[in-house]
């Protein structure tokens, strides 16, 4: 079996599997917490998200992506203890801003006083996540990916569980402020044990430089993707409301959150064998352009539920309160279904070894959708804000195949895209008509109508694509 193959298939298995079952266990926990709480609670945590988050790019200082990024040959054990002992020193200065200078501006920004602990409790997760940033790199260098899902896994399960306690004893925002940073503080102790790696007390100014000169572009791209996840968490908490924040980041959280997971699961997997491959561009492209097909054909069908039965999920699951976050809901669904075309473009294009054109097409987007956000807010409130979302993943897409076309060697043109997920467009098309009918002319129970919606999706796509899934997934003997 060709050995890229091989590490690939292995690791989009156990990514994929820590992927089911940290978003089933993930929608487990906020549909309880969803009963047990009230969509304002959600909203504080979406307040302090915005300004904790913002700060919790910075970090790594892209040291985790510098360190997998950098070939095995110019790597070195000082690398390593440097980039430990100045993530968690950095991690630290970070904290104490965090706790002393940010939660009172956020206090006063918002004028909601709950904010000023909320904050620092949260920011937790910041003081620990340093911790685990060279064992995670390491395990991901080398591509042992069962070891992080099983890590990362167990943490989640522990983190959620107890999360549900907390919120049953009568603890309200707390117990979600306790998810957010719990599952990284339990992973600690198991990834020690997993790579057996300790730091030592060395620090090393070249190694510094060699990390923090791609470090410092990886982390700047990543703040910049930051503003423009969570600008709208900022002004919908900012001009409209608590409750209406948490209708919004619940819509979210149901879309973005599977998008991003799966992300992760892919980029993962591919961020370190794109950085082998830098010297192939064919092969570099192949495999990009098969990330992308997968990639719409697992996340196409649960955004096709959310966009058609948005309304009977919502009402049925978690209750008239969270009414509101429907029609969001849908908007969001279909803006994840198009930014599945370019899911995995940054990620490429810093493996290649150009983090300043990653930031600089980051900066681009920003440029463009924070007006057109805000104006969205404005005008039609977290309506008009998934509208503007909405309308910023077209943007996106033109801007990653321009990039793709004429910025890149690999020439990726808008037809090959196109070709690669035409399967799974028209899987969604088949599916939504017949999944509508089913709805609302012979108004059947809309859990039997997503049954009949992904069955009708998985045999479009076994008929048009079944054979070459099957042939890319099959091992092949030497």
């Amino acid at each position: 079996m060709d050995s890229s193959k091989s590490l690939v298939l292995k690791g989009i298995f156990w990514n994929g599997a820590q992927l089911v079952i940290n978003q089933s266990f993930a929608f487990i926990v906020k549909l309880i917490l969803a009963k047990l709480l009230l969509p304002e609670q959600f909203g504080l945590i979406g307040m302090a998200a915005v300004f904790t988050g913002f700060v919790q790019v910075l970090t790594d200082l892209g040291f985790g992506a510098a360190l997998i990024q950098r070939k095995e040959e110019d790597l070195k054990p000082v690398h390593f203890h440097t980039a430990f002992w100045t993530g968690l020193l950095w991690s630290i200065a970070l904290f104490l801003l965090m706790s002393f200078v940010i939660a009172p501006l956020a206090v006063e920004f918002y004028h909601e006083e709950r904010l000023r602990l909320l904050i620092p409790v949260i920011s937790l997760g910041i003081l620990f996540t340093p911790i685990n940033l060279v064992n995670k790199a390491q395990l991901s260098k080398k591509m042992e990916f069962k070891k992080i899902a099983s890590i990362e896994g167990a943490a989640n399960i522990v983190a959620g569980i107890l999360s549900i306690i907390l919120a049953f004893a009568g603890a309200g925002v707390w117990s979600l402020a306790f998810n957010s940073f719990a599952m990284v503080t339990f992973a600690i102790p198991f990834y020690f044990k997993a790579t057996n790696w300790r730091p030592k007390f060395q620090w090393n100014r070249q190694a510094f430089k060699d990390v923090f000169g791609f470090g410092v572009l990886a982390s700047g791209t990543n703040l910049v993707n930051y503003i423009i996840n969570n600008i709208d968490y900022l002004l919908i908490g900012k001009f409209l409301s608590a409750a209406l924040l948490g209708a919004y980041s619940f819509a979210f959280v149901l879309t973005d959150l599977f998008r991003s997971r799966l992300m992760a699961v892919i980029n993962n997997v591919m961020y370190p064998l794109y950085g082998k491959k830098q010297s192939e561009p064919a092969a570099i492209k192949k495999y990009y352009l098969k990330v992308v097909s997968y990639n719409c054909i697992i996340v196409f069908p649960v955004m096709l539920l959310f966009f058609t039965l948005a309304e009977p999920f919502v009402l049925n699951f978690f209750g008239e309160k969270w009414h509101a976050s429907i029609i969001p809901l849908q908007i969001l669904a279909a803006s994840i279904m198009i930014q599945m075309l370019v899911n995995s473009n940054t990620v490429l294009i810093r493996a290649l070894g150009r983090p300043g054109l990653e930031m600089r097409l980051q900066i681009i987007k920003a440029v463009v959708y924070i007006p057109s956000l805000a104006y969205g807010v404005y005008a039609g409130g977290i309506i008009g804000a998934s509208w503007a979302v909405f309308f910023n993943k077209i943007f996106n897409v033109i801007v990653a195949q321009y990039a793709f076309r004429y910025l890149l060697d690999l020439k990726i043109s808008t037809l090959e895209l196109l070709s690669e997920v035409k399967a799974a467009v028209i899987g969604s098309l088949i599916a939504y008509g017949i999944g509508f009918l089913l709805l609302n002319i012979a108004h059947m129970n809309f859990v039997a109508v997503a049954i009949v919606m992904v069955a009708v999706f998985a045999g479009v796509i076994y008929k048009m694509v079944g054979q070459e899934l099957m042939l890319h997934l099959k091992p092949q003997k030497k």
